[in-house]
């Protein structure tokens, strides 16, 4: 230390004026600016190469040079997600995030008597970023070319054909359609939906959702037709191919923000820090190169702001409740 610093210092000292340091400098600015602090983990509810993690690794990848920090994604595949949630929630951290849409945790009240989350008070949405494609297909053996005539051929043959269910809003939504149009199909459960998409290849089972992603090279095999998505509007990748809605057929579509994928914070995470990390992600949603890469896989890069995704979950959330309510489904049971 030379001369004239010492002075500065002494001085500074006898006048108890406070020289604030690198440290403290960095721990007087703003929750968000401090932010994060280590490596970020993305827990994600589905296994490697579904539509989900592909979306949750280019958003990674972009994320990590903004913040000068890595984002790594964690997959927790389970058949309802139940898994990445517990893993999510239990972390209690504000640098653990959980990558999902509302469709997966929405059920859960109803298919589980006892759940180790408050889904209002533990899984805050950041905001939503990609609309994943729902499809509903049929094995081509089926000879089916349409939702009308899927419904003709289940009304002539009431009981005889099945449908492959796994537990998430699609569960929920097309059973609800059966019983309101009187229609029966037997209900055939799977925990893993890659079993349920081979079994309709093979034509063992008559019909079933899934993410566009994994539907696609069975689509493209001619093994299966895709006979409309669940989503307010098509899929780029399938332009020809109309929604539920467009076929005549609401009952059987999702929400606006249903099957819209999205990050979610903890609930010690501060408003402030879940505002930048959603400004971040408005501005990667903002980059065509982004848009490109997710569009061949199904889905279609939305940005959607936290109380907007906030407010379309709970809309899903009372549809499900009511369609229990139809089915005689009890929360729990």
């Amino acid at each position: 230390m030379n001369r004239r610093t010492l002075i500065v210092l002494t001085g500074a000292l006898a006048a108890g004026t406070f020289i604030p340091t690198t440290q403290s400098i960095a721990d007087d600015r703003a929750p968000e600016q401090n932010w994060p602090q280590r490596t970020v983990k993305i827990i994600l509810p589905f296994g490697p190469g579904s539509a989900a993690d592909i979306a949750a690794r280019i958003f990674a990848d972009r994320l990590s040079p903004r913040w000068r920090r890595p984002v790594v994604v964690e997959n927790r595949p389970s058949s309802d997600g139940l898994v990445a949630i517990a893993a999510f929630v239990s972390a209690d951290d504000d640098h653990t995030l959980l990558y999902s849409s509302g469709a997966v945790f929405i059920p859960h009240p109803f298919v589980h008597e006892k759940l180790p989350y408050d889904a209002a008070r533990d899984l805050i949405p950041i905001a939503g970023i990609a609309d994943i494609s729902i499809g509903i297909i049929v094995p081509q053996s089926l000879q089916v070319d349409s939702l009308a005539e899927l419904e003709a051929l289940a009304r002539a043959q009431p009981g005889k054909l099945n449908w492959g269910a796994i537990t998430s809003l699609d569960d929920f939504v097309f059973s609800g359609f059966l019983k309101n149009s009187g229609l029966a199909m037997s209900r055939v459960p799977y925990r893993d939906p890659v079993q349920a998409l081979n079994d309709i290849s093979e034509g063992r089972i008559d019909a079933t959702l899934a993410a566009l992603a994994l539907e696609l090279p069975r689509v493209q095999s001619g093994k299966v037709k895709l006979l409309a998505v669940v989503n307010r509007q098509r899929s780029p990748t399938t332009p020809n191919v109309p929604t539920a809605i467009e076929a005549g057929y609401p009952a059987l579509s999702y929400g606006a923000y249903g099957a819209i994928g999205g990050l979610f914070g903890p609930r010690i995470m501060s408003p402030e820090t879940r505002e930048r990390i959603a400004q971040d992600l408005r501005a990667i949603c903002n980059d065509p190169a982004v848009v490109s890469r997710l569009a061949p896989t199904g889905q279609i890069v939305t940005f959607v702001p936290s109380a907007d995704f906030a407010a379309g979950i709970e809309e899903e959330r009372a549809r499900v409740a009511a369609i229990a309510k139809v089915l005689d489904i009890k929360p729990g049971h």
